[in-house]
């Protein structure tokens, strides 16, 4: 298993739970990790994403200031820290790896960024559950 993402639960709105994305050092080292949801019948979402190579970070508007990516080398993980949680956030949430980014030339270009795309990704996490409602 290359990628293995838990934390997810049931909790009323307003609350609060950390998801958590463990890999292997290899994966964390040379891959950007990506945070998804797929809601029932709906597609699935880009969340949020961290760069393994510089450490930026990137958001989608819908969850833009309540959610907060972080990254752990420590434990080789990679979390998501969701506050405020509404109804709506209630999904099956994944993570994913993309490979960094590459040079073309001088310029770095880098897979993390706010149109983050899971087309492609090189590694899937299996989903969590997260639900909330009163």
């Amino acid at each position: 298993v290359q990628l293995q993402a838990s934390g997810g639960g049931l909790v009323q709105p307003g609350g609060s739970l950390r998801l958590s994305c463990t890999a292997s050092e290899f994966i964390l080292k040379h891959y950007a990790i990506g945070w998804f949801r797929q809601a029932p019948g709906k597609e699935r979402e880009g969340l949020s994403c961290i760069s393994s190579s510089s450490g930026s970070t990137a958001y989608t508007d819908s969850i833009k200031g309540r959610f907060t990516i972080s990254r752990d080398n420590a434990n080789n993980a990679v979390y998501l820290q969701m506050n405020d949680l509404k109804p709506e956030d209630t999904a099956v949430y994944y993570c994913a790896a993309h490979i960094d980014g590459y040079y073309s030339g001088q310029y770095y270009y880098s897979w993390c960024t706010p149109q983050m795309s899971g087309d492609n990704m090189d590694y899937w996490g299996e989903g969590t559950q997260v639900t909330v409602s009163s």
